[in-house]
């Protein structure tokens, strides 16, 4: 018993010990750190980059604290550097080592050293070896630029969610106020009015199409004309609807077309939709509805008693200052369809009206022209090949028509032919304003150009008469007196012109308008004069 236990007591002992031993030499067997180990030498290094410190010795640090340390110097363009193993938490040159816990060295400017001065501290063995210039001032400069920019990127955030805000604000605001039937903007309103040439005319002068799903208030009146795609009406749009308020109206007008003309609404809603076609002399549009339950399209306009240019110089005679108004402003109305920028120079795709004639023109207020009537308008977009401009087929009013277009020989190959053949319609309703006006001496009764033929002359009768006989309106030989008309007639010459290329351009006319305002000044303005039965003229003798 006293044997096995002697014989425990020693093999506890034995086993204890060696542990001990092991313990012991696992201390005395941990390397201490390894850097490169060098006094100051000249070195190749710059300031910039990264660079090798060029020191040959690797020294075991003597303690175990120690970490590499490596220190870069310029004194008048005399480039030094000394690489060595430094206790951590002891003062380097006065300067403590922040950075020690870095596995590569990133050098670090001082200041204030009597020298260019930098110094990087690591914790892996021989990292001292390399040493880099860029990488801490370059998160210096990011921790800068990311510094400066989230407050920005903030207050970008910011605005743009007010904004946001503040457009569904307002336009849950609009459309509130349309279900209360507050009224439209009719601070330039303006006519409907249709034609007896066979082809409908619609008069609108802003574009802004009504995207609100609920249909206008609105109560037809009277009939004020009839075409061959829609009939339009005098109507009222109810303004106002709070309990005990009286309801108001404001007169608009409606052109209405049968789902069984659906195309031509179509076409006429969608030049309309262009908000590149707003221009003081194109008549500004209010809204399109498709008036599912009643199988019926609605255009709605403003209504403008004043009626078309036909029918005003019918009953009016104009002076020379009415005809530079009437003239001028025509010419640059069909001058912005025909551009391809808008007045603030943005691109716009250009447009051919047509149908340019004196009863697609309304007469606003101020004795200036608006065109309407765009159901046979083609927007000249450059991706519509050859073959989409001949489908569009032979369009317009006959007596209004181009040469080349009762031929049906447009050039479908440049597009500008299209604008060739306005030209050619708007000089015809230029000599339409001339023959009422009183500076060309007496003033005939009012007759459309080419007068002679028949109310609605055919294609046929009007080739007969353009291609065959080379025929035009007359212009006079009294008509020329007046400066004024003669420059105009000159310009209605080159208009008119047989050969499309000879012709002017709308724009052009307009800048002859323009240079003429000297002469309306010298003019007399007198207004225009109004038209009275003969009946009432001799009352007014007796």
């Amino acid at each position: 018993m006293e044997l096995l236990r002697f014989s425990a007591f020693w093999c506890g002992a034995i086993l204890f010990g060696s542990i001990q031993l092991e313990e012991a030499g696992a201390k005395q067997i941990k390397p201490r750190r390894l850097c490169k180990f060098c006094d100051v030498r000249a070195t190749s290094c710059t300031s910039k980059g990264s660079c090798k410190a060029e020191c040959e010795i690797t020294s075991i640090c003597p303690n175990d604290e120690d970490v590499c340390v490596s220190v870069w110097r310029n004194k008048d363009d005399n480039i030094t550097i000394d690489t060595v193993c430094h206790v951590r938490s002891q003062k380097l040159h006065g300067l403590v080592l922040e950075d020690y816990n870095n596995s590569k060295c990133e050098m670090k400017e001082i200041k204030g050293m009597g020298s260019e001065f930098f110094i990087c501290s690591c914790s892996e063995d021989e990292c001292n070896e390399i040493i880099f210039f860029n990488s801490y001032m370059d998160s210096q400069v990011v921790a800068v630029i990311l510094v400066s920019l989230v407050p920005l990127l903030v207050m970008a955030v910011f605005v743009i969610t007010s904004f946001y805000c503040y457009r569904v604000y307002r336009q849950r605001q609009a459309s509130s106020k349309r279900r209360r039937g507050r009224p439209l903007d009719f601070s330039d309103a303006h006519a409907i009015m249709i034609d007896d040439e066979g082809s409908d005319s619609s008069s609108t002068h802003a574009n802004n199409l009504n995207h609100n799903t609920e249909l206008l208030p609105i109560e037809l009146d009277v009939q004020v004309g009839k075409g061959r795609f829609a009939e339009v009406y005098k109507a009222k749009l109810k303004q106002g609807s709070s309990v005990g308020e009286e309801q108001g109206f404001e007169t608009v007008a409606i052109k209405i077309f049968q789902y069984e003309e659906y195309a031509s609404w179509k076409n006429e809603k969608e030049i309309f939709s262009d908000a590149d076609l707003r221009h003081e002399n194109v008549l500004h549009f209010l809204t399109a509805e498709d008036r599912k339950a009643q199988r019926q399209c609605w255009l709605i306009t403003a209504y403008q008693p004043r009626g078309n240019l036909q029918e005003f110089l019918i009953h009016h005679i104009v002076s020379w200052h009415d005809l530079w108004l009437l003239g001028g402003s025509l010419a640059q109305g069909v001058a912005h369809l025909h551009s391809d920028h808008t007045l603030c120079g943005r691109y716009k795709v250009p447009i051919a009206h047509r149908d340019i004639k004196s009863s697609n023109i309304l007469v606003k207020s101020d004795l200036t022209c608006c065109l309407c009537d765009f159901g046979l308008a083609l927007r000249l977009d450059n991706a519509l090949s050859v073959d989409e401009l001949a489908n569009s087929g032979q369009v317009g009013t006959a007596r209004y028509m181009a040469p080349e277009v009762l031929e049906s020989r447009i050039n479908l190959e440049n597009i500008e032919s299209f604008k060739q053949a306005d030209v050619y319609s708007m000089a015809l309703v230029l000599w339409e304003i001339i023959s009422r006006c009183s500076a060309i001496g007496e003033v005939k009764e009012y007759e459309p150009p080419f007068g002679n033929l028949r109310e609605h002359p055919c294609v046929e009768s009007m080739k007969d008469s353009v291609l065959r006989d080379r025929g035009r309106p007359e212009i006079p030989n009294s008509w020329i007196d007046h400066t004024g008309i003669q420059m105009v007639c000159a310009s209605i010459d080159e208009c008119w012109d047989h050969d499309p290329e000879a012709r002017l351009t709308a724009q052009c006319v307009a800048e002859r308008f323009s240079d003429m305002e000297y002469l309306d000044k010298l003019s007399d303005r007198s207004d225009s004069e109004e038209k009275l039965p003969e009946e009432i003229l001799m009352v007014d003798e007796k």
